[in-house]
């Protein structure tokens, strides 16, 4: 199939090319400089004491548990509309995830129904920023701070939004980026933890470095830890990156304007709008299908591959993952706004450098496979 227009592109330039030379022109491929310099410069841009780079947002979900202490017996507050990483993370400190459906119009867990999910054996909350959206976040660490619950703030795909002012990352008692080529910005892989709890740093700090504590030598192991280290290789790129996360951050928004602009008017899909009080970065852009064209959503993304063009459903529930089912028995309609919207997204392409002609052949495209779905 000739790919005409991709479902995502890493906007990388010149300058991230030589910054990535120049490391690996020194001895410090790995464990040098630029993780610390990465670590601070994300921290202050999101304005938080302590960053812990690691090689991917799912390690980073995975020791932020671990540093809290949550694991068997231990249930953790979710959303079933998010990648699949949120709940195996979760697992995999062998906790339970409890699922919580999602607002129908942010498609973030929905606050209201958080309450009735808290237990004596409620240890966390993690909350997800779907799709870049930020709506709710806030009321999340209202509900949390009220229960005396520490937050997991799974910002993975939130990088440089905002809600009433304050950046995405500020919201948890430790927070949670990823930089893959997908995302905001690129590491090519790897995340960053962000907190401003010392000790949980400490802990997170030892935990990616095969559990070696602060100032203890190489084969001084204070703690079961893992290698889950950042190089200095996807550091650099992330520092040179950083630099023009806000130029980025507007390229995005300015892409999901095309979008906008383009399929205004078309009262077959729900097309997603900037929240108000927000600044949306814009992870994805996510379309819903209206009646009749619902029960057609596959035959649309596959003629709509067929064309070149690449799209995607965004997300299948969590809880219906064949994995799921079988440990938990959940079925259709457990989650009934979860499950109604998940059969009705569509993921356009969508990336920083996204062209107004691409734009146009994408929403072309889209128009001439409804036409023919039904």
């Amino acid at each position: 199939m000739n790919v005409k227009v991709h479902l995502s592109r890493p906007d990388v330039n010149e300058d991230d090319i030589k910054a990535v030379v120049e490391v690996l022109k020194t001895p410090n491929l790995s464990l040098g400089p630029k993780i610390p310099e990465f670590e601070e410069k994300l921290a202050k841009y999101i304005g938080r004491k302590y960053g812990i780079a690691v090689n991917s947002g799912t390690s980073g979900l995975f020791l932020c548990l671990q540093a809290l202490g949550i694991g068997k017996g231990d249930e953790v507050i979710t959303t079933p509309f998010t990648f699949i990483a949120t709940t195996n993370s979760i697992l995999m400190v062998d906790a339970k995830p409890v699922f919580v459906d999602i607002d129908p119009v942010s498609l973030n867990i929905d606050p209201k129904k958080i309450e009735a999910k808290i237990t004596s054996k409620t240890k966390a909350i993690m909350p997800v920023v779907v799709f870049g959206n930020p709506v709710g976040l806030d009321e999340v660490w209202k509900i949390a701070k009220k229960h005396k619950l520490p937050v997991i703030e799974d910002s993975c795909e939130g990088l440089g939004s905002e809600i009433n002012g304050q950046k995405i990352g500020n919201f948890g008692t430790m927070s949670n980026f990823a930089f893959y080529p997908n995302k905001q910005m690129t590491t090519g892989e790897g995340g960053m933890i962000l907190t401003d709890d010392e000790k949980l740093a400490d802990i997170c700090q030892a935990l990616r470095n095969q559990g070696r504590g602060k100032g203890g030598g190489w084969l001084a192991h204070e703690r079961v830890g893992y290698n889950f280290r950042m190089s200095d290789i996807n550091a650099a790129l992330g520092i040179s990156q950083l630099e023009r996360i806000e130029q980025f951050v507007q390229k995005r928004r300015k892409a999901a304007a095309l979008y906008q602009e383009l399929l205004a008017g078309e009262n077959r899909i729900m097309v997603p709008k900037e929240p108000a009080n927000s600044r949306m970065s814009w992870f994805v852009f996510v379309i819903r299908l209206k009646e009749p064209y619902i029960s057609k959503r596959n035959d649309i993304l596959n003629a709509m591959l067929a064309e070149g063009i690449q799209v995607s459903n965004y997300f299948p529930p969590v809880t219906l993952q064949p994995f799921m089912v079988e440990k938990f028995g959940f079925k259709d309609g457990d989650f009934p706004v979860t499950d109604s919207v998940c059969k009705c997204t569509i993921a356009l392409p969508f990336y920083n450098n996204l062209t107004k002609d691409d734009a146009a052949l994408v929403c072309k495209m889209l128009k001439k496979c409804m036409d023919k779905a039904v």
